[in-house]
């Protein structure tokens, strides 16, 4: 087999070992929901394989559902329940009916009903009823991507300015009990940040949300100041969570697939957050301090990276990361690095991440790429379309943060 080869059995692998369905179901098994009504709510870009997940094992007693998961993510009908497919990673107008949706199905719950509610990474987006114009809100969240603000303090901003954000969801759906599945995309697996929280209490303030907003420069009308000032519940009585998957899991399985193909495997570690450029460097060091070694190894880091925009490019964090670990590897005897989110899709783009090996940086100069500019202007995917450095998987039904390998075969 070629490095692509095992690059790509790796990338498989590691993510059917991540897929919620088992969990989901552990969670469910001999779970008993009383007399009252029992009704679903799923929302992520993992929430269609959630929410397909119980349906196939408690069948009709969900009396009805609502699923808001992101467009190309759903992949059918699910018994009567209503699929909405949605703008991700800025809310649009479906995030806004499919939440309208949800709040319907449950405002008039009594306290001997259920909300079975399924929540994976995306939601902040997914799911919204915002407290300002959805023009205001789209600003908002462009101006968090662009300035490289991570996912904690991006929910804590986004918290403000919601109706269903930080626990104000299982508010409406008072007095009925919600028993909550959570699929972490988030590193330490802070509940009340996964989604944004909207069944769990918020451990942010907002003398924190203050912050974030001036830290950043973040433009922001009268109104917006005002709610910064709004504090988020603190205590939810209602509501029972149970948290499924991590980049934990999602580590160990490219480690156990590294290991199959002959690999002795490295798990660095599971929270990865700095800059991507700064990630694929270092992961390249690493491939140059290990060039003497007489078996193969793999290094793998699991976690989310961030990019701060420079121009105006097209590509996605993990793109970005493996390229930028190009020049370090070049030259370099048997040896590839490349990183992919879970979910399947990397930034605005088609590709889940990006591949690079030992040929990369040289293949690029020699048609006239210069990869340093190339990353100056944060257009990764055109680089590795180029090359064959895209990796792509479709929407693959999870959501559990992100994986780099660097591979050295001997």
């Amino acid at each position: 087999m070629t490095l692509r080869e095992d690059a790509n059995r790796i990338v498989s692998d590691a993510i059917t070992a991540a897929l919620p369905d088992t969990a989901v179901k552990k969670a469910l098994e001999g779970r008993s929901f009383g007399p009252g009504r029992l009704v679903l709510v799923a929302l992520g870009k993992a929430g269609w394989q959630m929410a397909r997940s119980a349906y196939d094992l408690l069948g009709e007693r969900i009396e009805a559902g609502v699923v808001v998961t992101k467009y190309q993510h759903a992949k059918g009908p699910i018994g009567n329940f209503k699929i909405v497919e949605a703008g991700h990673p800025v809310p649009d107008e479906n995030s806004f009916s499919g939440t309208r949706a949800a709040i319907d199905l449950v405002r008039d719950l009594g306290e001997d009903d259920t909300v079975l509610f399924l929540v994976s990474g995306g939601g902040s987006a997914l799911f919204e009823q915002p407290l300002i114009s959805p023009e205001e809100l789209q600003g908002l969240t462009g101006q968090l991507l662009a300035c490289g603000a991570d996912i904690v303090e991006m929910n804590t901003i986004r918290k403000r300015f919601s109706a269903v954000k930080g626990g104000r969801f299982a508010q409406i759906c008072a007095p009925a009990k919600v028993f909550s599945i959570v699929l972490s995309d988030i590193i330490g697996d802070p509940l009340d940040m996964i989604a944004s929280g909207p069944a769990y209490p918020d451990s942010s303030t907002s003398d924190q949300a203050r912050e974030i907003a001036r830290k950043y420069n973040l433009t922001l009308t009268p109104k917006m100041e005002e709610l910064l000032l709004q504090e988020t519940p603190k205590e939810l009585h209602n509501v029972e969570t149970h948290i499924t998957g991590s980049v934990r899991q999602l580590c160990r399985a490219a480690a156990k697939c590294c290991e199959e193909l002959g690999y002795e495997p490295h798990i660095l570690t599971a929270s990865l957050c700095c800059e991507a450029r700064e990630a694929g460097s270092f992961l390249s060091s690493i491939a140059q301090y290990h060039q003497d070694c007489d078996h193969s190894l793999a290094f793998i880091a699991g976690g989310e990276t961030v990019v701060h925009l420079t121009g105006k490019g097209l590509g996605g964090r993990n793109q970005e990361l493996a390229l930028a670990g190009a020049a370090g590897i070049a030259g370099l005897p048997a040896t590839a690095l490349f990183s992919v989110g879970s979910d399947g899709t990397d930034g605005p783009t088609d590709a889940a991440g990006g591949y690079v090996d030992n040929t990369t940086f040289e293949t690029l100069k020699e048609a006239g790429t210069d990869v340093f500019e190339v990353l100056r202007q944060n257009d990764s995917y055109h680089a590795l379309e180029r090359c064959g450095g895209l990796i792509r998987t479709g929407a693959t039904g999870t959501n559990v943060n992100d994986v780099a390998v660097l591979l050295l075969r001997r």
